[in-house]
């Protein structure tokens, strides 16, 4: 099965590939409005995802993610309708010159091919990553999580007869329906016809990636993110940033998990976090230090474990340390985190720039929430990824991400001597 789905991709591909910005986009319109006009599939499908999901103990926020609306499904079309806004990269020439031999050369953004992207239960995944391969013209086979096969083919359905009513083949956009296991392994070998993977999901799923995939792999997404409050903070300001870091979206990879207080400021700074977070519901997990300045406080606390320190909460959990400095809380972050959106909290400007030069993360901030990584928020549109590697891409993973480049030259019947 999965070898007929390459090879339909690698075919579509090519097809996709001689598309020009404003075909595309016209795809994409189309698309948009399918999603809206057979809604009532596509929520049907889902009611049979969530029921399934309610009655194996899924938690509320796993079931949160999964769950589709009307005015959910009509975000999810608006945001396709806004990737016909954003820049074709393709054919954009990066940079290049004429040589001494008279060959002029240019570097030319161009599609990758086909995509392979394995997520869990994120219903939109399924929209927002067809909508950028299509744009970029990649094809993409789609793996979503065994909670959401029947949504995910639900809407792929809806995408191929938009896609083939502009003469393009339901090979550009396909989803493994079976929720069978075996099947991520297989695609894990598809090299022949997949040129790039994008898992998302847990660090299991990016483990199992690295460890078998015999294509190129994406890994990021797992966020265990930073603040780090130095010695000048004005209290009230960090505190704000730090709730909203934490809160906002708590389910997300980029939100708060530990903060790092600097030790010279705990015995003024701890009771009153304690304070805040107990008016927003937030129990706190913190190391022997910061435990005896915050026992007796309104906030929940525990002792936070090692472990809990490499991990995400993804829940109204926050892991409290002490540092003595700014080494010291480079060293633990550099420890423990996973190179995804580290911050310091800082009115010191020397100390901010030494911050940014010693955290090797994908997004490094000053003064500022971690909550802001992301596609849309960085002005790159929807994205397909976050990615905490170095190659071919970091960060927030928009429609640059999903091109490569070719080398053309160009000569007058040229002859090298």
């Amino acid at each position: 099965m999965l070898e007929q789905m390459g090879k339909a991709a690698q075919a579509a591909s090519y097809q996709l590939a001689a598309l020009s910005a404003v075909e595309k986009n016209q795809v994409l319109l189309s698309i948009a409005d399918a999603l809206e006009a057979q809604s009532a599939q596509i929520l049907a499908a889902n009611q049979q995802d969530l029921a399934d999901a309610r009655d194996s103990g899924m938690s509320a926020a796993l079931l949160d993610r999964l769950t589709l609306d009307q005015a959910r499904l009509k975000g999810i079309a608006d945001d396709v309708r806004q990737v016909c806004h954003l820049a074709d990269p393709v054919g954009v020439v990066i940079d290049g010159g004429l040589l001494d031999s008279g060959l002029r050369i240019e570097r030319q953004r161009v599609p990758l091919g086909v995509v392979g992207v394995i997520y869990e239960a994120r219903p939109n995944v399924t929209v927002d990553v067809a909508s950028l391969c299509l744009k970029t013209g990649n094809a993409v086979i789609l793996r979503g999580g065994k909670e959401t096969y029947r949504t995910n083919a639900a809407t792929v359905r809806v995408i191929q007869q938009a896609l083939q009513q502009h003469g393009l083949p339901a090979g550009a956009v396909q989803a493994i329906e079976s929720p069978d296991r075996e099947l991520v392994t297989q695609l894990l070998k598809l090299d022949r016809y997949v040129d790039m993977l994008i898992p998302r999901g847990g660090a299991g799923l990016h483990k199992l990636c690295r460890e078998q995939s015999t294509i190129p792999v994406i890994t990021g997404g797992i966020g265990v993110c930073h603040i780090y409050a130095d010695s000048s903070i004005d209290v009230t300001s960090a505190l704000e940033v730090i709730v909203n870091a934490k809160k906002q979206r708590p389910s997300a990879c980029n939100s708060l998990e530990t903060l790092l207080v600097d030790a010279s400021i705990a015995q003024r700074f701890l009771p009153l976090l304690s304070e805040r977070m107990a008016r927003e519901g937030i129990s706190l997990h913190a190391d022997a230090a910061a435990m005896q300045q915050l026992e007796g406080g309104p906030a929940t606390v525990s002792a936070v474990t090692d472990e809990q320190m490499r991990d995400e909460w993804l829940s109204l959990d926050l892991n409290v340390c002490l540092v003595s400095g700014l080494e010291q809380a480079v060293s633990h972050i550099r420890e423990y985190g996973t190179r995804h959106s580290d911050a310091i909290l800082t009115r010191d400007i020397v100390r901010a720039r030494r911050f940014i030069s010693q955290v090797d993360s994908a997004v490094v901030y000053v003064n500022a929430s971690t909550r802001f990584t992301d596609g849309g928020q960085f002005g790159l549109g929807a994205e397909v990824a976050v990615s905490t590697q170095k190659l071919h891409a970091r960060g927030p993973m928009g429609l640059e991400a999903l091109t490569t480049y070719k080398w053309v030259a160009w000569g007058e019947d040229t002859r090298r001597g």
